[in-house]
């Protein structure tokens, strides 16, 4: 192997790795947070996509939320007749910032990723399957 070669970054697999799809959207919602002097925030966002784990927002208007803070995410009552994963579809759900995406001068919106805390669903096979001796 040459030096060159063994700098080179791992490529990533091209076949689709995720869990559970993504849907592309474009739903109203709220973020609810608590700023770092603990005051609670709200900021209207829309969802642009969804899975059963996440949801990624764009928000209009520059808000101040880190990474890893802990937000309530809420699609607009109207919204939530989508079809939708489970958790959406009953009001609040307690999510984490994992990314956030600053708003461009071409005029892209601020966006974040968030990672919903919801139980994750088995699959359906049966626990008999899954065991191994």
């Amino acid at each position: 192997m040459t030096a060159v070669t063994a700098r080179m970054p791992p490529t990533r697999p091209t076949d689709h790795t995720r869990c559970t799809e993504r849907r592309a959207v474009a739903l109203p919602a709220r973020l609810m947070w608590t700023d770092q002097r603990g005051t609670t925030r709200f900021a209207s966002v829309v969802a642009r996509n969804v899975s059963d784990q996440g949801v990624y927002v764009e928000c209009q208007s520059a808000v101040s939320i880190p990474m890893y803070r802990l937000v309530q995410f809420q699609l607009e009552r109207e919204a939530r007749e989508a079809e939708l994963p489970e958790p959406l579809r009953h009001g609040r759900v307690l999510s984490a910032v994992y990314r956030v995406s600053p708003a461009t001068a071409a005029g892209a919106p601020q966006g974040f990723a968030l990672r919903l805390m919801v139980e994750p669903r088995r699959s359906a096979e049966p626990a008999a399957a899954r065991a191994t001796a």
